[in-house]
Parts: structure tokens; sequence; C-alpha cells
């Protein structure tokens, strides 16, 4: 039976630690770089970043691979080869609308899903994965194509840091236009809270699958929407609409409750029915939770 590694990392790379830090790039790789040792410390194995053999270079190969040394004793070139060499475009398409704001410090939603994607850009990267970002509200209002590069890692991680205002959108229908906007083949992770009519965003991951994309969806929210774990009077404020209800937590947490779990249960029912994978994380939780289910799903393509 597998075990799950980086115990001690779930210890250090808490929420409440990785919000203090500003430097985007620096906590993605540090939170690779011991995601990727626990990986080898654990029973997984044939990670993708491990070296397995030599190959004559071939023009067009990745120059980075190259091994200088042998070179120097054989007069020839030779390209490092990892096991699973096969690769794949990961595109990350990322919800930057109003309600992503929901949340303070290490709970909100925008801060860990912009931390999830860098780490996401960073593991694909070691795995020499081509990576996109897409960034939505009520339209696409950025796209990266898919590129491996070294530079292209760092304009990806330059336009997640980028601080941006926070448009209000109502719709799913900009994901239609984020897959029109991706006709590659590929892996699409959507990172975001959801907040559709489920039968709306089922039909816009419909169009994913119809471009054969394999699809990774990260649903994340913030504790206080999934539980209300609050008591008192509270004003209750639609982050996309700005409309406001003023209650009593203790009246409706029972019956708020069941309705979010009912709108989790039916988003992810639907998923599984269009072999999409739905993963519903809370901001309290460290981000390897969510980097394992990557992971196994990146393995799982090939």
């Amino acid at each position: 039976m597998m075990t799950a590694p980086l115990v001690k990392l779930s210890e250090l790379a808490s929420p409440k630690l990785i919000s203090s830090v500003q430097d985007l790039d620096l906590v993605a790789r540090w939170i690779v770089e011991g995601f990727v040792n626990g990986l080898h410390r654990s029973p997984y194995v044939g990670f993708s970043v491990d070296f397995a053999s030599h190959r004559e270079y071939m023009a067009g190969d990745d120059l980075r691979h190259l091994n200088w040394k042998l070179y120097g004793r054989h007069d020839r070139l030779y390209i490092k080869q990892y096991d699973a060499e096969t690769n794949v475009d990961v595109h990350l398409v990322l919800d930057i609308s109003g309600s992503m704001k929901v949340g303070d410090g290490n709970e909100q939603k925008m801060r860990y899903a912009v931390l999830l994607c860098a780490c996401l850009a960073h593991l694909a990267s070691r795995q020499r994965d081509a990576v996109g970002l897409t960034l939505f509200a009520d339209t696409v209002l950025e796209k990266l194509s898919a590129r491996g590069s070294a530079d292209h890692l760092l304009q990806i991680l330059a336009s997640l840091a980028q601080p941006r205002a926070y448009p209000r959108a109502k719709s799913p229908q900009v994901l239609h236009e984020a897959a029109e906007l991706i006709p590659r083949r590929g892996l699409v992770i959507l990172v975001s809270d959801l907040y559709y009519e489920p039968s709306e965003l089922l039909a816009s991951l419909d169009h994913f699958r119809h471009f054969g994309h394999d699809v990774l969806v990260f649903q994340v929210l913030s504790p206080l929407e999934r539980s209300m774990p609050i008591d008192g009077a509270v004003k209750l404020v639609d982050a996309e609409t700005g409309e406001e209800l003023e209650t009593l937590a203790h009246e409706i947490r029972d019956s708020y409750t069941q309705a979010v779990e009912k709108w989790i249960d039916e988003i992810h029912t639907g998923c599984l029915a269009r072999d999409v994978d739905h993963v519903c994380l809370s901001t309290d939780q460290p981000l390897e939770v969510a980097l394992m289910d990557y992971f196994t799903k990146r393995t799982h393509l090939f």
C-alpha cells in the first residue's frame, strides 16, 4: 500500500507560512523541491525526472540536456535521457474573477490558487512538459501558449505574480472561449472556485473533452465557504454581483452547509461522468495535496 510522502513538508509548507513570503518563484520552487524529494523517498518509482541513460544527439534536441563530459571524452554529442520521457502540453486555466478574493491572508483563494499554479508550472517544467497559462474572468484576459523553455516559465510566473483587478464573472461561458484557444491536445488544469450553475460548468468542460484534452479541475474554497464556522449576525455579500443578505449564522448554518455539499457533489458527479478529475481543495490544506493529484493524473496519462 502506498504511503503519502512529505509528512514533514506538510507541517512546514502550511498555507499560513507560505502566505508570509512574497517571492512567488522562491516559494513555489521550495515546495516543488520538497515534493519531488518526497516522491523519490516514497514507493513511487519511475518519476520522470530520474536519469536513465544516454543517446546520441539529434537535431532539435534540447541543448540543456547535453552531457559535455562525454563530449570531451568521445568527441561526440550525447543527450541525457530520462525515465518516462513522454511529454505533454499542460494548460493552466486560472479564474481571476471577483469571488477569488474571498478570504484574508493565508486563506485568500486567489493567493492559494496563484501559488498552486506556480507550483504546477514548476513541476511540469521539471518533467520537461510544455506549460501554458490562461487567465479568465468574464472573458479570457491573458493567454500564454504552452512552451517548454526556462524563459517561458519565468514569463508564466511573472504573469501569475502581477497585481490586477478582479472583474466580475457570472457565467462559465468564458471557458468555451478558453477551449477554442487551446486546440492542441494536452492536459487542461482548471483552477477556480467554480461559482457557476453545475449544468453550465459541465457543458464547458465537455468543450475541452471534445478537443481530446484530459482535464483536471481544482475547486478552491475557503473554510468559511465550506462550513460557515462563525456565529452571530452576518452580512453575506456576493463577490461577483455585490448583492447583500443579512442574517444570523446559526439559523442558516445547517441548510447552508447542506446546500454547499450538494453543489460540490453535483459538480463532482458530473465530472466523473465525463472522465474529468475533480478535486475540492480548502485554502487551509497544504499544497502538496493538490500536487499529488496532479502527479497521479500526469503519470496515468501514459
